[in-house]
This record gives C-alpha cells, structure tokens and sequence, in this order.
C-alpha cells in the first residue's frame, strides 16, 4: 500500500511586482514525513509555505493539501494545519495561558480549559503558564508557538524557520518533539539552514531562485551532486586555505575544525594539487565521503555562477 499524500502540488507559481518568487514549484509530502526545505534567503520558501497553508493564492498551478484544493479550499486548509513563523505569532503582553486561550478560540475548540491543559503538561509549560511570553526566552517562546501550532490536533505543520535563535538544548528538544508526531502520522515540512537539522529529516528540497534545484533524501541529495571531498589535515592554517583554494580543479575549500574540506569533480586533478602542498605545509590527505553541508555550498555555488 503506498503512504498517503498530505501535500501534493504541480508547477505552483508566485510572482510580486513582476518578479517570480515562485516558479513552477512541484512537490508531493507524504503522511509522517519530516520534509526538510532548504534554500538561502529569497529563495521563495516561505512563499511556498504560504501559499501550502492556504495564506497565499499560487498565480497559477494545482495541488492539494490535506486533499484540500489550494485553490478552492483554502479556508478549510487554514483551519486544519499548524503554521509557525520564524518570528512566532503570539501576543508578547499577554500571558502563556492567555495566548493559548486566544488560538484555542480562533479554532473553536470546544473543551477549551481541557485542551489547553493538555498542551501545556505535554510541552512543559506550567512553571511559565502565567508569565509574559514576551519575557520568556527563546526557546520557551519557541515551545509557546508550537504548543499554540498543536492545540487543535493539526495532521500537517508548515513550520518556517523554527529553530532560528534558540539554543542547542531547546533545539535538540524541538526535534524530538517533531519525531514524536511524525510516529504519530503527523507530517511537518520544515525550512532550516542548520544542515545538522536537515538530516533529521526523511526528505529534503533544495530550492533557488524561484525553483527546487534538487530534491530526496540526504543520500540522494548528496550523492546527485557527484562531489569528490578530500580531508586535509596537519598544519592547517588560513594560508594553506587560501592555496587550496586555488587548486583549479577545486570548487569549494572550507575549514571544518583544525580540518580542510576540498570539494570538487576531478578528483586526481585535486590530489596532483595536493601533492605539490604537502611537502611546503607538511599535510596529510584522504578522500572522504561529502557532507550534506558540502553538497549545500556546492548547490548554492552552482546558482550564483549560473
């Protein structure tokens, strides 16, 4: 039996002032997939987003999400996920409790005291159930928003940039959290430039300018790019970085650590270069599998070249 579909859209189109934002985006999310949307700033993902959350009209394109047409069910699409911004929608001056009781009745739930009780034992919110969410924290502001995302039981969360500004710990909270709905067949698609939270996820899209680049899980993201990645080691300093760099066969060098990573497609073109360092820098150097972060920068660098 194949997994059902909760977001399912072809050719989605945007455009603002005669720019296209969005530029015939096609995606399909299954139920409990973690979808990871990765892309730089501007790259219309938060478009996307709204546009799946029934918050945006798509200027021309189909789909459905949560069976719902995007196009003539956006209403009902609204009422039936948990949207979360990057700059978290609630009331700063009004307590946590009060901001709860507030989304609890823009969703009509009906045992509203319940449920919103619930919600906060299952996020660990009772210690701050009556201070000024504008106090807390990030991260419990963080914890505030996708508590107010979960109160009517959403089968689908559209999550723009969550983690932005909070620390590890509430982080590593958050995602476990995630995973636990996602057993539960709740389906999140999430954007994120953290590459460690990226693969967390089941599956990815890489988006630029308007269009998914490339999309799969990390393995076939990855290896899509056909990037050779050496590991440098030794006497690793800012000069040698810099002579790396200019290995023509190179595309990308970047420090990891007291660690080089050089990035490219010819792989004995690289190593011929190495070899002519080695005995100046005293270096050492092996073929390494690419990293998600690799294939990130080479997809971006990719982009800006084209």
């Amino acid at each position: 039996m194949s997994a059902k579909e909760i977001i399912d859209v072809t050719d989605l189109v945007k455009s603002f002032n005669d720019r296209f934002v969005v530029n015939k985006i096609s995606l399909k999310v299954n139920q409990g997939d973690v979808f990871g949307f990765l892309g730089p700033n501007g790259s219309g993902k938060t478009t996307t987003i709204r546009m799946l959350c029934g918050l945006l009209t798509p200027d021309s394109g189909k789909g459905t999400c949560l069976g719902y047409d995007i196009l003539k069910e956006s209403n009902k699409i609204k009422l039936n996920v948990g949207y979360m911004t990057q700059h978290f929608s609630f009331y700063k001056d009004l307590s946590v409790i009060e901001n709860l009781n507030f989304f609890a009745d823009i969703y009509g739930i009906r045992d509203k005291k319940a449920r919103v009780a619930e919600i906060i034992e299952q996020h660990d919110l009772s210690l701050f159930r009556t201070e000024l969410t504008g106090n807390l924290s990030g991260g419990w502001k963080q914890r505030v928003a996708l508590a107010a995302c979960l109160l009517h039981n959403p089968k689908l969360l559209l999550l723009d940039e969550p983690t932005a500004g909070i620390d590890p710990i509430a982080r590593r909270i958050f995602w476990d959290k995630i995973h636990d709905l996602s057993e539960q067949g709740v389906t999140t698609l999430m954007s994120t430039h953290y590459m460690d939270e990226a693969e967390r996820c089941t599956n990815l899209a890489y988006i630029a300018y308007g269009d998914i680049v490339i999309k799969g899980n990390v393995d076939e993201v990855i290896n899509a790019t056909n990037l050779i990645t050496w590991n440098i080691s030794g006497n690793i300093t800012t000069k040698l970085l810099q002579e790396v760099k200019k290995i023509p066969a190179v595309t990308q060098a970047s420090l990891f650590g007291r660690q080089i990573h050089a990035c490219g497609y010819q792989s004995s073109l690289i190593e011929q270069g190495l070899e002519q360092l080695s005995s100046e820098y005293n270096i050492k150097y092996n073929l390494i599998d690419s990293t998600l972060e690799d294939a990130f920068i080479s997809l971006v660098s990719r982009e800006i070249l084209c």
